[in-house]
């Protein structure tokens, strides 16, 4: 056939072919802790409206030839919108050589990290991908919680670091919830700043607080995951707030929360536009420069903040072990 126009990168504009994709957006799920502990859920372009429940029916004894007691239970509806979270990755043309799938392929660990810590920087803070307060796209979050549970002040010889978490776990099953039930602890999200802290910290009969869970994951993975008071918990980057020293973790019940994802990571390359690198509006064509545009569509939703204690260490002050 005849040659019309000569054959560039932004040709290759589109949606990444599934066997590309699914490994870039798999990756980016197993690595944030949020999406780790909270359930995910089949989320459309228009959003979701998720049902739970806000009262629950009551039963009663009877008598022989008595009236039966009526009951009733109620629920209520909250909606999950898609949010579009998207990175730039700008490297040489000489490196991708033309190539944009395999390109993407080979930065999908990087690709992974920036989604996995801006989801999880939106899902517990309200914080934008820089940590910016109030930059995140989801009306609910966790860090909504009226609990709060310091981490650190405990004296090693009134049982230290184990009795904040113990502490903590009794500020959520005291309370109770709308419908009149206990909040339960189904898992912890700590931040890596507590990993020092961890490790040899010990409860009351000299066990170690933190069990290793098998994994695949390689020690420079974004998150791992262990035990914590016999439940999952998972220690990563961008479960802090921003600043490092005043929210440090979460306890609580994650099935009170859900996530969701509009397809895989679609992505558009462009030699010919300019894009910001360095504070200043730089043209990709005159530097001979490649850019790639990811972009997914992610949704988070939290029924009730306060199935949740957030963990402080106020001022960064030592944390420490029993």
């Amino acid at each position: 056939m005849a040659v019309t126009a000569a054959t560039k990168t932004t040709d290759f504009s589109g949606f990444l072919p599934s066997h590309i994709a699914e490994p870039i957006f798999q990756r980016a799920a197993r690595q944030s802790v949020v999406q780790q502990l909270v359930r995910r859920i089949p989320l459309g372009i228009t959003g979701e409206s998720i049902p739970f429940v806000t009262g629950r029916p009551t039963a009663g004894w009877v008598d022989e030839a008595a009236l039966k007691p009526a009951s009733a239970g109620s629920m209520t509806l909250k909606t999950m919108t898609p949010k579009k979270l998207a990175a730039i990755l700008v490297v040489s043309a000489e490196v991708v050589r033309a190539n944009p799938g395999s390109y993407m392929e080979t930065m999908r660990d990087a690709l992974a990290e920036a989604f996995a810590i801006a989801f999880d920087l939106a899902a517990l803070h309200d914080a934008g991908p820089t940590g910016t307060a109030g930059g995140g796209p989801f009306s609910t979050y966790v860090a909504q919680t009226t609990k709060s549970q310091e981490v650190g002040t405990t004296t090693v010889a009134n049982g230290g670091i184990w009795v904040d978490f113990n502490e903590a776990l009794r500020k959520l099953v005291s309370d109770t919830d709308a419908s009149g039930r206990r909040y339960r602890l189904t898992g912890w999200a700590l931040d890596s700043v507590l990993e020092p802290s961890m490790w040899g910290a010990v409860d009351t009969t000299g066990r170690p607080i933190w069990t290793d869970l098998p994994s695949e994951q390689a020690a420079s993975t974004l998150s791992g995951g262990g035990r914590l008071m016999a439940r999952p918990a998972f220690m990563g980057e961008g479960v802090a707030s921003p600043n490092m020293t005043d929210i440090v973790g979460f306890a609580g019940d994650w099935s009170q929360a859900a996530w969701g994802a509009v397809g895989g990571i679609s992505y558009r390359v462009s030699t010919e536009a300019a894009v910001t690198i360095n504070g200043t509006l730089t043209s990709l064509f005159e530097n001979n420069l490649m850019a790639v545009l990811a972009e997914a569509e992610y949704g988070f939703v939290v029924a009730d903040p306060d199935a949740f204690v957030e963990l402080t260490n106020v001022g960064n002050s030592p944390v420490t072990s029993s």
